[in-house]
């Protein structure tokens, strides 16, 4: 029986010893692959397998410590989302006039009344004020008057003058 007690002790240590060997390989391949998500160093990643094959779970726990705080798809995710926000402010356009934000489909600012853009006189294509030709529909945007010469419109929108107020409306006021 001894000998059988001996042989079932050898068993359970080499079964711990793999187990644990396994789990110290496992922690130093995690470290190393952790690490290589987080930096482009190779010799970074190389000194964190290291020290965690060394130290094992102290080790680990230094380069939890140590390690930079996001991975290098967080950093560029996080780049792209900047990026995408500075042009989306670039991107805005604003009032020659006064410099106050518009957008892109206004015809006029609502703040100075600057003309931003003149309707196609065929479909009503919102058009830039240089284009001279619809690139939706390709009607010439460019008018003559009957002398030959060239119209041209007005860089200000005026205000449209209200109705005049009916005479019969005003006589019905004054009834007494």
């Amino acid at each position: 029986m001894p000998d059988s007690l001996n042989d079932i002790l050898l068993v359970a240590t080499v079964f711990a010893a793999v187990v644990i060997a396994t789990f110290w390989l496992a922690i130093v391949m995690w470290a190393y692959r952790d690490m290589r998500s987080r930096s482009r160093d190779p010799l970074a990643q190389f000194l964190v397998a290291i020290l965690v094959f060394l130290l094992n779970v102290p080790g680990l726990f230094i380069y939890i410590l140590l390690r930079p705080r996001e991975t290098l798809s967080a950093a560029y995710e996080r780049s792209l989302e900047e990026e995408a926000l500075l042009q989306e402010i670039e991107e805005r356009p604003s009032c020659p006039g006064c410099g106050q934000r518009v957008q892109h489909d206004w015809q006029a600012c609502p703040h100075c009344h600057h003309r931003l853009k003149k309707a196609c006189v065929n479909c009503d294509y919102l058009l830039e004020l240089q284009w001279n030709i619809c690139p939706r529909c390709t009607v010439s945007q460019v008018s003559y008057t009957s002398d030959g010469a060239i119209a041209t419109n007005s860089r200000h929108v005026q205000p449209s003058e209200p109705d005049p107020i009916d005479a019969r409306w005003v006589a019905s006021q004054h009834v007494e």
